[in-house]
């Protein structure tokens, strides 16, 4: 197996978690903290924005390396195996939605950023 192949799969395990994630954020078996954490990483992964731009250079892709995973992680140890598995395997069979929540989150982390830091740097004209 090439890299390439282990990449594409490695991709692939990604996006199947993600959906099972956002299955146990909505289902009651799950431990409200599990839902909590499951619900956040997947409204994050699955927003149709980044918190950091893919665009910008090296930073824009550690979002995608580093902090959906160490998420998917975190959330996948909450929830209960059986449960996982069977959330797993219904994420195969189901389309991958869109988070607007998680748009809407992103979005205002954005809005906040940019409003600090024109508070910031603003000229103080009452000098």
């Amino acid at each position: 197996m090439t890299v390439l192949d282990k990449a594409k799969q490695w991709a692939r395990a990604i996006k199947r978690d993600v959906m099972a994630l956002w299955l146990a954020a909505r289902d009651p078996r799950v431990p409200w903290y599990a839902k909590l954490a499951a619900g956040m990483v997947a409204a994050y992964a699955l927003s149709p924005i980044d918190l950091i731009p893919d665009f910008i250079p090296v930073l824009g892709y550690l979002d995608d390396l580093i902090i959906v995973p160490l998420g998917i992680l975190l959330a996948v140890k909450l929830i209960p195996a059986d449960l996982m598995a069977e959330f797993r395997a219904e994420a195969i069979r189901r389309s991958r939605p869109t988070s607007r929540g998680g748009l809407a989150f992103i979005v205002g982390l954005w809005v906040l950023m940019a409003a600090a830091l024109i508070w910031l740097f603003w000229p103080d004209r009452s000098a």
